[in-house]
């Protein structure tokens, strides 16, 4: 039987990690086949997905883990999630035409900034960024546009900051190929108090050059998106997909540059146990979490 993984829209990140995992999985025994399936609303309708048996596995960024598992808006039900495997640690920062006076994240009180859909993962990351550094959403106009109509807008000149996630990404790569940008780095007290404010958030530093106009390695605060599943899926398919997934890290990042530094994830776990890699109060599986034992990389 195959095993199907919720991903999100066609052309988006978890839909090319998606197709990069299967490519990876496809033969692993007790594993493939692997169905890579569309998922709209990705991480909720991930999540509401597995609780009704119609996935296996999903795409989920950490911000949403715990909704989902206590049942709050805009999920009707607790789900009884568990964690498979993380996947990526996407920076979430701010970009501004190159001619714009903003020069700092802090420097956004006042201004026109696209923050994503009203009900969508970016604008839940506005609510927990800036407020975190003092700044709240009446202090400034938030433009709730996607990314593709956020960067026209910005283009244009009828917003001046976009909040933008991951990289590599095709509409970020296609604004800096045809617009001026900047990305806006916070004072170091702020990206501080960011990190310290939100637990699913970690650091991580958008080197120079990865697009035109990221003219210096830069700072941010990222998200760490995961590979969820359901209690209820057996520990032999779960153990098996976590053990190919952590001994293929090189393999995955070959397929898709979204998964490079994958391995740095792991990496804490061997020191901090489980807790390393849980969000929201949400658990490893129990069979991935026997296959990171087996492994050496789970204390």
């Amino acid at each position: 039987m195959a095993v199907r993984i919720g991903t999100a829209e066609p052309e988006s990140t978890f839909k090319t990690q998606g197709e990069a995992l299967k490519g990876l999985l496809d033969d692993v025994p007790g594993v493939g086949p692997v169905t890579v399936e569309e998922s709209p609303a990705a991480s909720i309708d991930n999540a509401n997905r597995l609780h009704q048996g119609e996935i296996n596995f999903g795409f989920m960024a950490a911000n949403w883990i715990g909704r989902a598992r206590e049942g709050d808006a805009p999920f009707r039900q607790p789900i009884d999630l568990r964690i498979a495997a993380p996947m990526n640690a996407g920076p979430l920062f701010f970009i501004v035409r190159a001619d714009s006076l903003i020069r700092h994240v802090g420097d956004l009180r006042g201004k026109r900034v696209i923050v994503g859909p009203e009900r969508s993962g970016m604008t839940q990351h506005a609510h927990s960024i800036l407020p975190a550094i003092g700044i709240k959403f009446e202090n400034f106009t938030p433009i709730y546009l996607d990314f593709a109509a956020g960067a026209e807008a910005l283009k244009a000149g009828k917003a001046d900051a976009q909040l933008q996630c991951p990289i590599p990404n095709k509409v970020m790569t296609a604004l800096s190929d045809s617009t001026d940008i900047r990305v806006l780095p916070y004072e170091p007290q702020d990206l501080r108090k960011v990190l310290a404010a939100v637990p699913f958030y970690r650091p991580t530093v958008m080197r120079k050059g990865a697009f035109r106009g990221l003219t210096a390695d830069v700072e941010q605060p990222a998200v760490v998106n995961l590979l969820m599943t359901h209690a209820r899926e057996p520990d032999a398919r779960v153990g098996a997909l976590a053990a190919a997934i952590a001994s293929g890290t090189k393999d995955l990042a070959r397929r898709n540059a979204l998964f490079d530094g994958m391995d740095r994830l792991f990496t804490p776990m061997r020191e901090q146990g489980a807790a390393a890699c849980e969000f929201g109060g949400v658990m490893l599986h129990s069979g991935a979490a026997a296959a990171y034992r087996k492994l050496g990389l789970l204390a």
